[in-house]
Parts: structure tokens; C-alpha cells; sequence
């Protein structure tokens, strides 16, 4: 049974290390309590523990924006998270979670700033049949989360930019995300703040479990257990390093020939990879391709192994081996 509710609201927007804490909170919550955190992230895509990253959003233009890919521990899709929007997180132990009291936490407090949420489909919440927040569910153990987005004034035309990408030659056996009719809540309520939906969150935590809400802080937190969690939540090997196997393909013509390049790709890694080309070049087209095989599948990791590559005269004349190199680049910084 619930006997204490703690809630944190951090100033923090580095997607990293929100997830990071949320992560800490869920492994330590203790019987007896639920917390609420209240998070933001900056200019992020996260996307779901078995997700393809390359086939839920454009990776490379997303990081070129200085934007942050991030792989959180839920499953479910991919979302676009940026200051217009508030991520909440219920951390609770197994024999005290309850879903349907925790989603009354956020349909109580919408409608008490006059908005008529319901809950709909997979663990939606929407207004008027339009989603303003999803939900993902993590448990491992005893320990478990519920979190969720809840989007106040989410910038429409970047969430369009980077989740939009053309998915129709890349073959991926992660998990795919289901598009639904978004909303910003400030369509409904056009004086709504973070402060706003924070104040009736808190009110109606409480008032839903029946009990007073203890604040702590994130500087209460140990910050060298954070800081590990984090460098996780950041490395390379977490976000783009799982083992689900893709398919992709992108082709082009230039004036030295047609180029179709497939790549078989496992562990963020091009294991190998297909270089069709009618180039009258065929050792220097055996060269690029050699020169992707192993490479790391990231925008910049394969333009640079490309440009790497050292062809022999007798291979292509001089003006030819860059034309193909500058074209080749060209096309992986394009479509990758």
C-alpha cells in the first residue's frame, strides 16, 4: 500500500542524464512509496529500447541540428521531446503499482485546468480524439515506471522533420511506431505553462493516492551513481550498438555511372554490404565498398571511410577517382 508520495520537478534538459535519473529513482524506490518525477529534454528523439533508430527518425540531420538521439529502457515508439513538452515518470515497486490510478493522476490534472482528457487506444491520453500524451511502461523485478510525455506546446514542424523520414527501402526487424493525431495542449488552453501543468500534476498526485506530497531535489541525488547511468545513456554502444539487423538501400546516377548501394547492417555496424555500379571503374568501386565493410553505420564514420580511400591510378584516373569519392560522400551525407 502507498503510505508516502515524493515528487521532483528538475531544472535539468540533457536528455542523458534525465534518463539517467529516472533511471536511478525507478532502481531505488522503496515499498510504500510513488514518486512523481517531472522532466524535460532539449531538442530530443528517444526512441524505444527495440527500436531502429535509422528507420524512426533522421538520425543525421537531427545531430547536425544539435539535436540528441536518445534509447531509453521502455519499449513503445518514438517521440519527439523539446521545451514545449513535460515528461513525467511514476517509480513505484511492483505490489503497489497501479496504472489506472496513475493515468487518473494526468487525466485529473488536465481537467482541472479545464480540458476534458480521456484515455484512449494503447494508454493514450487525448482532447477532443487528439493525443497530447503517450505512455510507455518499464519493470524489471520488483522495481517498475510508467512514464509518459505530456505536450503543452510542442514545436509541430520539427517533430515532422526528424520522426518523418522515408522509410520505404530500409527493411528493419526492430520495432516500428504507430503515428496517431497529435495536439498540444496549448490549443485547448492557450495560457498554459510548465509551471501551470506542474501545479495541478502535484495537486492532483495528491489527491488522487489521498495523501501530502513530500518535494525533494536532484541534488539530493548521489551524483557519482548519476553520472555513471549517464555516460551509459550516452554512449554509442547503447544508443545505436543493439543487435537488430537492417536492410537499406539508396542508389543515385552521376556522370561516371549508376551507384546502388545495399547495406546489411547488425549492432550499429555495416556487416555487409552490396556496391553495384555500371562505373567503368570496377577496381575503385571494390576499393569503397571495402572501405564501408566493418565501418560504424553513422553519417560521418562512412563519409570518412570513403575518403579514406586511396585509389590507384591504374585504378581510375585522377579526376574520376574524386569525382566518385566527392559523389559517393555526397549521397551517404544525403540519405544516411
Amino acid at each position: 500500500m502507498i503510505r508516502r508520495l515524493l515528487w521532483m520537478r528538475t531544472e535539468n534538459t540533457y536528455p542523458y542524464r534525465n534518463l539517467a535519473t529516472e533511471e536511478y529513482l525507478t532502481m531505488n524506490v522503496k515499498d510504500g512509496e510513488c514518486i512523481l518525477y517531472l522532466w524535460q529534454n532539449r531538442h530530443t528523439v528517444v526512441i524505444g529500447k527495440n527500436q531502429n533508430c535509422w528507420k524512426e527518425c533522421k538520425v543525421s540531420r537531427l545531430e547536425e541540428d544539435g539535436g540528441y538521439l536518445v534509447r531509453r529502457l521502455s519499449g513503445g515508439g518514438a517521440v519527439f521531446h523539446d521545451l514545449g513538452n513535460l515528461n513525467f515518470t511514476f517509480c513505484v515497486k511492483a505490489g503497489d503499482y497501479d496504472l489506472n490510478r496513475q493515468l487518473d493522476v494526468i487525466l485529473l490534472a488536465v481537467r482541472k485546468l479545464g480540458m476534458n482528457a480521456e484515455r484512449t487506444g494503447r494508454n493514450d491520453i487525448t482532447v477532443d480524439r487528439r493525443k497530447f500524451s503517450g505512455n510507455a511502461f518499464l519493470r524489471v523485478g520488483d522495481q517498475c515506471y510508467h512514464h509518459g510525455t505530456l505536450m503543452l506546446n510542442v514545436n509541430g514542424a520539427d517533430m515532422a522533420k526528424y520522426l518523418n523520414v522515408d522509410k520505404k527501402k530500409l527493411a528493419s526487424k526492430g520495432v516500428d511506431s504507430v503515428r496517431s493525431r497529435v495536439a498540444s495542449l496549448i490549443e485547448f488552453r492557450p495560457d498554459i505553462t510548465v509551471e501551470i501543468m506542474t501545479e495541478a500534476l502535484v495537486s492532483s498526485f495528491s489527491e488522487v493516492y489521498g495523501l501530502p506530497c513530500e518535494k525533494f531535489q536532484d541534488s539530493s541525488l548521489p551524483q557519482n551513481e548519476i553520472q555513471k547511468l549517464t555516460e551509459k545513456f550516452e554512449s554509442w554502444e547503447w544508443k545505436y550498438g543493439r543487435k537488430i539487423p537492417f536492410e537499406y538501400e539508396i542508389s543515385d546516377r552521376f556522370d561516371w555511372g549508376d551507384v546502388q548501394l545495399q547495406f546489411h547492417v547488425n549492432g550499429g555496424v555495416i556487416r555487409e554490404i552490396n556496391f553495384y555500379s555500371d562505373a567503368m571503374d570496377q577496381a575503385a568501386v571494390s576499393l569503397f565498398a571495402e572501405s564501408l565493410t566493418g565501418c560504424r553505420y553513422t553519417e560521418a564514420d562512412m563519409a570518412a571511410a570513403i575518403e579514406s580511400v586511396r585509389i590507384p591510378e591504374n585504378a581510375a584516373p585522377a579526376e574520376i577517382a574524386s569525382a566518385m569519392k566527392k559523389d559517393i560522400t555526397d549521397l551517404i551525407r544525403e540519405k544516411i
